[in-house]
């Protein structure tokens, strides 16, 4: 069995690595940590991580705004730029068609 070269072994392995600056969201509640959605009231912690270790980095004060903080909006644009749309490449997904989750025609 050949030996996989170095640099591709390292190449490899930073691509599954979490990236810095990646964020996620803790709820600050009682109990064992649960599903976001199921406290929506309560705040959250939100960490970032840096490389090597997650580093808190605010709280807010519920899941709406931990969502705000993880995807933050996108600077918006001025009015006399126009939103660059094109034109829908590929078949319409709603078109009709043959199949198996097609509902047949009567």
């Amino acid at each position: 069995m050949t030996e996989e070269p170095l640099e591709r072994w390292a190449a490899r392995r930073q691509g599954r690595l979490r990236k810095p600056g990646e964020r996620k969201a803790i709820t600050l509640g009682a109990g064992p940590q649960r599903a976001a959605h199921v406290d929506p009231d309560v705040p959250r912690l939100i960490l970032e991580w840096d490389g090597f270790a997650w580093q808190p980095l605010m709280t807010v004060e519920n899941y709406a705004a931990a969502c705000l903080a993880l995807s933050p909006m996108p600077e918006s644009t001025s009015g006399d730029q126009a939103e660059a749309t094109g034109p829908v490449v590929g078949r319409n997904p709603l078109a009709p068609g043959t199949g198996r989750h097609r509902k047949p025609r009567s």
